[in-house]
């Protein structure tokens, strides 16, 4: 069976996005979604979308976007840096595009503004980098910050209580919407994890390659799930986000 492979955020680690993918054995034959957060932290964020970029010609890629690809979306477009986005990693990414011309970066500037805030498969799996708050779902969202943003989604279902099942009416309207929800933006380190965490129906993928962490690919079938070597290891003498 084809896989469907969900990639953590990888900002700007392209070693350890190589390393991951190889890892898992990807053939073009499988799906891969990038759950946002390509860029930031890390000194090749430039280098990833250039690979990503090749890889969607090789293979079926889904790129949802996160906040940090909307930060250097709009670098990119303006050429004013957001001063909150260059002490979040923005720097690093900046110096990745020295010695790219202006084709070059409206290249990438088209690549990450053609990414979607999040997908919906035809098993009714939600993909989205960080949550929405809409008891209607996404396309009834007032913020679209939200999907770039908002954690409330994953702090609900880590409190939720594991013996509720959908046809509770206790159960949070949000989450009767999706079989599944796949989402990255909020650090498993936070809670004390270095792997892909569940809280009810929804899967959390981000597994702090921007810090001290790893970078993870799951199949979302299985569950299982696979991880490069810690981002600190495959760039020593870098801080990523750790300042």
């Amino acid at each position: 069976m084809k896989r469907t492979l969900v990639i953590g955020d990888i900002h700007g680690g392209l070693r350890a996005l190589t390393q991951v993918l190889e890892r898992a054995n990807v053939t073009p034959d499988d799906r891969l979604v990038f759950l946002g957060d390509l860029v930031d932290g890390w000194s090749e964020s430039a280098q990833v979308v250039v690979y990503v970029m090749e890889l969607a010609l090789q293979q079926e890629c889904i790129f949802i976007k996160g906040n940090h690809d909307e930060w250097c979306e709009d670098w990119l477009r303006t050429g004013q840096a957001d001063s909150r986005w260059l002490l979040h990693g923005g720097m690093e990414t900046v110096q990745s595009y020295d010695g790219y011309d202006v084709e070059k970066k409206k290249k990438h500037l088209a690549f990450i503004a053609g990414m979607n805030y999040y997908e919906i498969d035809l098993e009714n799996r939600l993909f989205i980098h960080a949550g929405f708050t809409s008891m209607h779902g996404p396309h009834a969202e007032f913020h679209a910050s939200n999907f770039s943003w908002d954690r409330t989604l994953w702090e609900m279902a880590l409190t939720m209580d594991k013996q509720l099942t959908k046809e509770s009416p206790y159960y949070p309207k949000r989450l009767k919407l999706f079989s599944e929800i796949f989402i990255g933006h909020t650090p498993t380190q936070y809670y004390n994890c270095e792997v892909p965490m569940n809280g009810a129906n929804v899967w959390n993928i981000d597994t702090g390659a921007a810090f001290k962490g790893r970078l993870s690919v799951m199949d979302i079938h299985s569950k299982e799930f696979w991880q490069s070597e810690r981002l600190t290891d495959l760039y020593p003498g870098e801080k990523g986000r750790n300042k």
